[in-house]
């Protein structure tokens, strides 16, 4: 049996949502959507809340790996929109859309150029050796750019100076190592792995008026943040005893951050990140016999005995059967400060704990900022937290000082969601009820403040570490894995991507289709604009999928004027207000890639096609300036017939070299171009 026929016999047998391979499912999440939901709670549906009573294109590094096949590429891909002029859209979004693409490249409208700022590997200091795939070691790793590139934050430090800000979510070791032995990792690849996760900070230079971006080596703000960095638990949970362990019996101090998915840049200048499935890294939950911390760890996913990347045998702090208290040390929001190479991070306990998508800050009229979470689970919640103080941005020292803690005191809440249709309305088809919208009312639910607790049973430190299973007790909505939430800086309103959810089998107005494996976009108002309000109104902007499909919906637009879209996940703004919206897992039979989409005005819900990425890869960041757009190629290649001796990407090097995770940044051709313009 070859290397890769073994490590295709070792994966899962899966019933798939999207188009994601289930290599991936098996590296990045635990293969989470195969395993029984975690929540069991008896909180209804949606539905039964409701039913209780209410052609031309630049293409970077094309060429296909031989024998590969595209991921998808036997579905049916629906035909790319037909606008009447690439200047019938949206200030902002007006570019050509591109077609749905299966080819292993970056593609992007007729009229852009791109180029790859960083990849995977690549040195950030002088002292690190450039990329060798065959001399791969975790020294190395520490001082270069680290592997699958999620979140992408943009700084402008100086003028044509930039600043990335990058999360590492997840490693690949089947197409990161040559001859990789799944059963048996050796130390020196663990260690590559642990030094391959975590966060970079690195400075990038280039024309401010667009083009090509370079790093700088050895810039003085450039950082590596791994699984050997100190980080410190701060807020209302910081050092409870489940927080404490043999190594830090101060339940203070934590090493490394795990599984960072997206994040935010707080408008004080730090930049928050998100542990998502850190359930996955922690072993031997099979031997824990109190029924209480049993129960605690089956509601985050964690069970089983060995762990897939087995870093257990080597660092015995992810072994539950030595260490049961340090799985509790991850799930949270963290805090970074990149102007200051030298701080700790902060994770930032009174944010809760649980599968952390994303979170992303609106200051209120008085000063008070409320930070928007989403849990990226099947049947999780949406989260909101409003801090006690109000933000002070004259960046004096004392602002700095009083800015350290709004993230520390504050309230946090979970979301009920009610619908303004008849249930008999809501067929599971997606199709509109009678009053032409999927809408209707909400209600933040508080859990906790300081050291108060709002649940029942459960004390402050409670709630915010087992964050979930306070959602359950006060009846939040279960929702379709709210992924990244973000509000509008023109508007206040906020946009979540819940991606999709394979098995509901109840419809309701908020997820109106069953079997909802493209997912959708909610809308949010806040009452009165208030972000402490704890009431708001909701809409669907979108319901994904092909235009063609009856159980699509683009907020009324003319849906033969619309791109296809699919498994939303990541969202961003851009100066006009235009969303645009990073998928992950298109299940339309195309690679995932990225759309902008009006929200206001007459071209509200036209979604337009401005980029796709390669073979097995997906689309992260993103982010979208007057001169550029930039997008993190997550995870290329990772297929599920690839090996590192046989890669199904080439990208982005060419040849028959191994796929590297990248940024890339895209820009409009000619002198003073704008995007969209």
């Amino acid at each position: 049996m070859s290397l890769g026929q073994f490590r295709r016999s070792l994966l899962p047998v899966v019933t798939r949502h999207s188009n994601r391979s289930a290599l991936t499912c098996r590296m990045r999440c635990g293969d989470a959507c195969s395993h029984d939901v975690p929540n069991t709670s008896a909180n209804p549906y949606f539905g039964d809340i409701l039913a209780a009573g209410i052609s031309r294109r630049r293409v970077l590094q094309v060429g296909v790996a031989g024998g590969a096949v595209a991921a998808g590429s036997m579905l049916a891909t629906p035909a790319a929109a037909k606008p009447k002029s690439p200047t019938d859209a949206a200030p902002g979004l007006r570019f050509e859309p591109i077609a749905p693409q299966t080819t292993d490249s970056v593609v992007i409208p007729n009229g852009y150029e791109q180029d790859v700022v960083i990849r995977w590997g690549d040195p950030l200091f002088s002292d690190a050796p450039g990329f060798d795939a065959l001399a791969q070691t975790a020294a190395a790793q520490q001082r270069q750019f680290g592997y699958n590139n999620d979140y992408l934050g943009v700084l402008e430090i100086a003028k044509g100076q930039y600043l990335l800000l990058v999360n590492h979510e997840y490693t690949d070791e089947y197409i990161m190592f040559p001859a990789y032995d799944p059963q048996n990792p050796t130390r020196e690849q663990v260690e590559i792995a642990w030094a391959a996760h975590g966060l970079s900070v690195v400075a990038v230079t280039g024309d401010p008026k667009g083009g090509a971006l370079e790093p700088v080596i050895d810039h003085q703000l450039n950082r590596r943040i791994h699984t050997s960095t100190e980080f410190e638990l701060t807020g209302p949970a910081a050092g409870h005893p489940l927080l404490q362990t043999s190594a830090d019996a101060t339940g203070t101090k934590v090493l490394g951050t795990l599984n960072n998915c997206s994040g935010g840049i707080t408008p004080w200048g730090t930049w928050l990140t998100a542990e998502e499935n850190f359930n996955q890294y922690f072993a031997n939950a099979n031997t824990v016999t109190d029924p209480t911390t049993a129960a605690r760890l089956a509601r985050y996913g964690i069970s089983g005995g060995e762990s897939e990347r087995k870093w257990e045998r080597y660092d015995s702090r992810f072994d539950l059967s030595v260490e049961p208290n340090e799985v509790n040390r991850f799930g949270w929001i963290v805090e970074v400060d990149p102007q200051d190479p030298t701080s700790t991070p902060k994770k930032r306990t009174a944010l809760g704990r649980f599968k952390h998508e994303a979170a992303n800050v609106r200051v209120g009229a008085n000063g008070r900022v409320a930070a928007y979470l989403g849990d990226d689970e099947r049947f999780d919640y949406l989260y909101k937290y409003v801090s006690d103080g109000a933000v002070d941005t004259s960046g004096t020292v004392a602002a700095r000082a009083n800015n350290a803690t709004l993230l520390d005191q504050g309230t946090l809440y979970v979301a009920r969601f009610t619908g303004n249709s008849p249930a008999s309305e809501i067929t599971g088809t997606g199709a509109l009820p009678s009053d032409g919208a999927f809408d209707g009312t909400g209600e933040w639910i508080k859990l906790a403040s300081g050291s108060t607790s709002y649940v029942a049973g459960m004390t402050a430190e409670e709630v915010y570490l087992f964050t979930r299973q306070a959602a359950d007790a006060v009846g939040a909505t279960k929702m379709d894995r709210p992924e990244d939430v973000e509000p509008s800086p023109n508007t206040g309103k906020v946009y979540v991507a819940l991606t999709n959810n394979s098995k509901r089998t109840t419809a309701d107005e908020a997820n109106p289709r069953t079997s909802n494996k493209h997912g959708h976009v909610l809308e949010l108002t806040e009452t009165a604009g208030d972000v402490a309000a704890e009431t708001f109104f909701w809409d669907l902007l979108l319901v994904c999928g092909d235009p063609n499909d009856p159980g699509t919906y683009f907020a009324g637009f003319d849906k033969s004027q619309v791109s296809p879209i699919s498994c939303p996940d990541n969202v961003a703004f851009d100066r006009f207000g235009n969303l645009w919206i990073a998928t992950d897992g298109n299940a339309l039979g195309a690679h995932d890639g990225l759309y902008g989409v009006a929200v206001e005005g007459k071209y509200r819900g036209q979604v337009r096609q401005f980029l796709s990425v390669p073979n097995g890869a997906e689309t992260c960041g993103p982010v979208v300036t007057k001169e550029r757009v930039f997008v993190n190629v997550q995870h290329p290649g990772e297929t599920d017939d690839a090996t590192f001796e046989n890669p199904t990407s080439n990208w982005p090097d060419g040849g028959s070299s191994v796929p590297r995770p990248s940024v890339v940044t895209v820009w409009r051709s000619g002198k003073n171009g704008q995007i969209g313009q």
